[in-house]
This record gives C-alpha cells, sequence and structure tokens, in this order.
C-alpha cells in the first residue's frame, strides 16, 4: 500500500515548506510509516483529490483520506498502536492540544509576517497572485506593510520562544528524553521559516536552537532532507 501526502510548495517543488505537512512528515517518519510526497501549489489544493480539501496536508492512506495535521496524528495513533506513539497517553494529547495552541496563537503570527515576502518569492506566478490576494484580505492591508512589520516581529521574536527555554532546561524534548507529537508542532514551524527564508530566527548556543537541531537529526535527518535557504 502506498501513502500519499499532498505537501505544498512554491515553484520548486523538491522544497515543500508547510509547517503543517513538516508535523505530518515527522510523524509518519515517528511511527516508521513509508509515505510518498506529492507536491502541489497553493492552487492546486481545492482540486486535488477530487476536492477533498482546502487545505493541506492531506493524507491518503489506502481508502482513507485525512485531513488536517492533528486530525492525520489522531488517525495514525488509532490505527497503527503497535508503532511508537506519538502522544505516550491521553495526558500527551491534551499537552499537544495546549502546544497546537500556543504555536498557532504566538509563533506563527509572529513568523508569517517575518517571513511573508519571503514566502510570496519562492512561489509560482499563479500562486504569487493567489497568495497577495488571501493574504492581503486577511490582514486588511498590503504585502508590503505586513513585511514591513516583519521588522519589530523579529526583534521580539526571541522573548515569545521562553516557554520553549523552561521546558528544555529540563528534558531534551517536549516528550521529555525522546520526541512526541508536541515537538512535531513546534518543530514545523521553525522548518518553515528555516526552508523559506535567510533570515536568523535562532542564536547559536541558545537551548531552542539546540532542540531545533536535534530535531533536524531526527528520522535520519529527515529534516534535513531539504536544506535551508
Amino acid at each position: 500500500m502506498t501513502r500519499k501526502l499532498y505537501s505544498l510548495c512554491g515553484a520548486d517543488r523538491a522544497r515543500p515548506f508547510s509547517p503543517h505537512v513538516w508535523k505530518t512528515k515527522m510523524s509518519l517518519a515517528h511511527k516508521g510509516l513509508d509515505f510518498d510526497i506529492v507536491p502541489i501549489g497553493f492552487t492546486e489544493i481545492p482540486v486535488v483529490e477530487d476536492g477533498a480539501t482546502g487545505l493541506v496536508p492531506l493524507l491518503r492512506d489506502g481508502e482513507r483520506l485525512v485531513k488536517d495535521s492533528f486530525e492525520i496524528a489522531l488517525y495514525l495513533e488509532q490505527n497503527y498502536p503497535d508503532r511508537p506513539s506519538l502522544f505516550a497517553g491521553a495526558g500527551g494529547m491534551a499537552i499537544a492540544r495546549f502546544v497546537e495552541g500556543w504555536s498557532q496563537t504566538t509563533l506563527h503570527p509572529a513568523l508569517t509576517r517575518i517571513i511573508i515576502r519571503d514566502i510570496h518569492d519562492r512561489l509560482d506566478p499563479v500562486d504569487q497572485a493567489y497568495f497577495r490576494e488571501s493574504r492581503e484580505k486577511r490582514f486588511g492591508t498590503s504585502l508590503e506593510a505586513v513585511a514591513e512589520s516583519g521588522g519589530a516581529s523579529l526583534a521580539t521574536f526571541s522573548e515569545k520562544l521562553e516557554p520553549l527555554r523552561h521546558v528544555l532546561k529540563f528534558q531534551g524534548f517536549l516528550g521529555g528524553a525522546s520526541p512526541l507529537f508536541a515537538d512535531y508542532i513546534v518543530f514545523g514551524a521553525f522548518q518553515w521559516a528555516r526552508i523559506v527564508s535567510p533570515q536568523r530566527l535562532l542564536q547559536p548556543g541558545d537551548t531552542v536552537t539546540d532542540w531545533f537541531e536535534r530535531c533536524l537529526d531526527l528520522h535520519h535527518g529527515l529534516g534535513r532532507s531539504v536544506t535551508a535557504a
């Protein structure tokens, strides 16, 4: 059985960058499950699998289609219980929900402002037009104005990582001695920025930097299979 993971990319189809797809790639690797990547652009998403989703990731596992990175993680946990756990129990699942909320409300908004122009510049022209229109509608201002605000977001970005630093003072991963889905949630956000933008977000010697480097090495270096921008 061949699993397919639809993955968002830009003009270079060998550089999938979606933070949510990276969560799923790491989850599949964690479970030791083989999969094929199907690279698509923003404007192709609505037509894949007969319009099954408006967002990625979308996983086809045999006859099953599963969307949303957290839902995919839950699906993998339920359907492949003999493989390494992504949550290590109900408590880990609950904590992962908290981490997802923190990532979506704190990390992603800041990162978007910092790297938004880099994302745009790496897309095909048809996807650039979609990206500009949709993001300007979302932010209520021009793409250039959002990008200009990225300087302030970058200046305060390190402060937003204090919760991570606190946890990583005591353990190697958010999951403890080894990674769980909570780690992949945050990893996906940093990997997104690493792939699309040359801007330095993490500094040498930071415990968060060390954690991210460990995550890049996981699963035979899966995170390093796409080079940094």
